[in-house]
């Protein structure tokens, strides 16, 4: 016991970086927070302490899984690290920065597909506008979280959330190299968040450990330091005779671990082999996502859109956007041309085009065709968990590539989701009804529309959503609608069905820049009639109008009513073209005519000359 004792304090001396250990350090500067300038990677043979902050051995009975917060942090200071970009967004201080993916929250047996954020996103809901607090938030969408953040907020779930424990940020999610790092698996860190046993999901998903057990099955009244319940049994041979782990950590990140959260399928170009699709041009070139997706101890990642350097303390934001990597941001020193980028020189390309589009409109994603494709996300359709569903048509249906105008003025390409729930109306404001509400209600109207297996939308009509409005009427104060494929839908005066567009029915979009195409497949390569054709989907493609109704799932909007042009205008722009070899032949023509004319009187002025010349000898 006392040598047990002996080596903890000794250990602890070292990893607090006191005089013991030769470096000294500040009581906000941690041994792990400033870096001494090395290329390698320090070896983390180091100490497992759990959420308590007890030091965890190989014989402790029961087990107790270790805690992120009390091991890392030990070394690195894990409230600085809390309050990076992919831990922040419940924090209301952090500006939102350019809109991005939102969570979507799916409930098909009542018409609800709805984006969620805690940033404020001009389109998204917050999730307690639907009732759902932290700890549902974590239970439905901690799967693809890192965690820290909303998964460490404190719930009015108080009692489950002390069974489930609150989940922290998962360090190794992102910094474990080693190939047993298990983040979707059927007993990994996704299956664990989908048991509720949250202060068990990291050492769930690491290589030397196991959880056996459910939280969510146990009382409120479990005690997981006295109990075995759910069960945390750590690998023969992972502690060494000092207690000590021996952690396979690499600050560059590897892009199978970006993957995870962070991939996306074009289901109808390519479905989900991943063979028949080929990378974003950089990573096919060798280069890493953090190569460009950097960030130091604070993890402010850099997200590499125009403008970020002036909302964000990252010092690469700006040169990390195409633009800035690139062509360089004009400063005192060459930085065009960053990471080896080639120069580009845009040749024949009026310099209007880099006023009014962005790079990605021309290089990211699909090539625009005469109608938009559907695309699913990790984030949105569970990507890599064990049991997601494979099928195409399973729900939230996001659609791209989207060409609009960003509020920069800028076109840039989207992807786009129609949101679909119901809510009350209140001077033009539309405010979502509870999940717990619209369960009651709307489900006693839609439960009997049977569900498909893959996981799209039920076959409702205008009478499912006539029948609903009226329940939901009876009990809940305010006009009622339902919102739906870009329509607001509300019971008029007689109790009749109406329907009319509204600003709160729009879709909500958000740039996307992956995946990068060459320069030789980019918008306008063969000619300008790429975008600028009568019919060129740049401008007349057809944007799919989702709906859980069936009446409207044929509905389509012009790409160009997202790009705040006026339709007319674009056609005959792009109508002149038709004429435009013909204006050439005719303007070289013209010249070559002027040039003959001009010609002939400079060669009778030339023989006038003569005459003069001669006649004077």
């Amino acid at each position: 016991m006392k040598k047990g004792l002996i080596y903890t304090i000794i250990i602890c001396f070292l990893l607090l970086g006191c005089p013991l250990s030769g470096t000294t350090v500040t009581a906000q500067e941690l041994l792990g927070d400033v870096s001494d300038g090395s290329q390698s990677v320090y070896v983390h043979l180091i100490r497992l302490y759990d959420g308590e902050g007890t030091a965890i051995a190989a014989d402790d009975e029961p087990a107790q899984p270790f805690s992120p917060r009390q091991t890392c942090g030990k070394c690195h200071s894990y409230e600085t690290i809390s309050k990076g970009w992919h831990f922040n967004a419940a924090d209301p201080n952090v500006v939102p920065g350019r809109p991005g993916q939102p969570w979507i929250f799916v409930d098909a047996s009542v018409g609800i597909q709805i984006p969620l954020s805690y940033r404020a996103w001009a389109g998204t809901f917050r999730p307690e506008q639907l009732g759902i607090t932290p700890f549902e938030f974590t239970k439905l969408f901690g799967r693809h979280m890192p965690g820290g953040g909303v998964g460490e907020l404190d719930s009015d779930e108080a009692m489950r959330q002390f069974v489930s424990g609150k989940l922290e940020i998962n360090c190794l999610g992102c910094h474990n190299a080693h190939p047993g790092q298990d983040q979707g698996g059927i007993f990994g860190y996704a299956s664990q968040i989908a048991q509720q046993n949250f202060r068990w999901a990291a050492a769930a998903s690491s290589e030397f450990a196991s959880v056996s057990g459910s939280a969510a099955a146990q009382p409120d009244t479990y005690d997981p330091l006295m109990s075995d319940a759910v069960a945390t049994k750590y690998r023969a041979n992972t502690f060494d005779d000092t207690n000590r782990v021996l952690f396979s950590i690499v600050r560059k990140v590897a892009n199978e671990r970006c993957y995870f959260c962070h991939s996306n399928v074009n289901v109808e170009r390519h479905g989900s082999e991943k063979w028949t699709a080929d990378e974003d041009i950089h990573l096919t070139a060798g280069m890493t996502c953090v190569d460009c997706h950097r960030n130091g101890l604070g993890h402010n990642i850099t997200r590499g859109y125009e403008g970020e350097d002036e909302v964000s303390e990252n010092l690469l934001a700006g040169t990390s956007t195409c633009e800035g990597c690139h062509l360089g941001t004009g400063s005192s020193v060459p930085e065009a041309g960053r990471l080896g980028a080639p120069v580009p020189e845009h040749p024949g390309i009026p310099p209007v085009h880099f006023e009014k589009l962005t790079c990605t409109a021309c290089h990211s994603g699909p090539w625009p065709a005469q109608k938009t494709y559907r695309c699913k996300t990790s984030q949105a359709h569970a990507l890599g968990t064990h049991g997601a569903n494979k099928s195409p048509d399973a729900l939230p249906h996001l659609m791209f590539p989207v060409l609009a105008k960003q509020p920069n003025g800028k076109i840039a390409s989207h992807k786009l989701i129609w949101p679909a729930f119901w809510g009350t109306l209140k001077d033009e404001k539309v405010t979502a009804i509870t999940l717990e509400t619209v369960r009651q209600v709307v489900g006693g109207v839609t439960g009997g529309e049977r569900l498909p297996p893959s996981g799209d939308w039920p076959d409702l009509t205008e009478a499912h959503i006539a029948k609903a409005l009226g329940s939901l009427q009876e009990s809940v104060e305010g006009t009622v609608v339902y919102i739906c494929g870009g329509k607001l839908y509300q019971l008029d005066d007689s109790g009749q069905l109406s329907k009319e567009e509204h600003t709160v029915a729009e879709p909500y979009l958000w740039p996307f820049a992956h995946n990068v195409r060459p320069a030789a497949q980019s918008l306008g390569i063969r000619h300008c009639e790429d975008c600028h054709a009568t019919d060129g989907p740049f401008f007349f493609g057809k944007v799919a109008v989702d709906s859980p109704l069936v009446s409207e799932r044929r509905a389509v909007r012009t790409m160009i009513e997202f790009q705040g042009i006026d339709t007319f205008y674009a056609w005959a722009f792009a109508f002149s073209f038709v004429f435009r070899p013909w204006l050439k032949i005719v303007a070289l023509g013209s010249c070559a005519f002027l040039a003959g004319v001009l010609l002939l009187y400079a060669l009778k002025a030339l023989a006038c000359v003569a005459k003069v010349l001669v006649g004077n000898d």
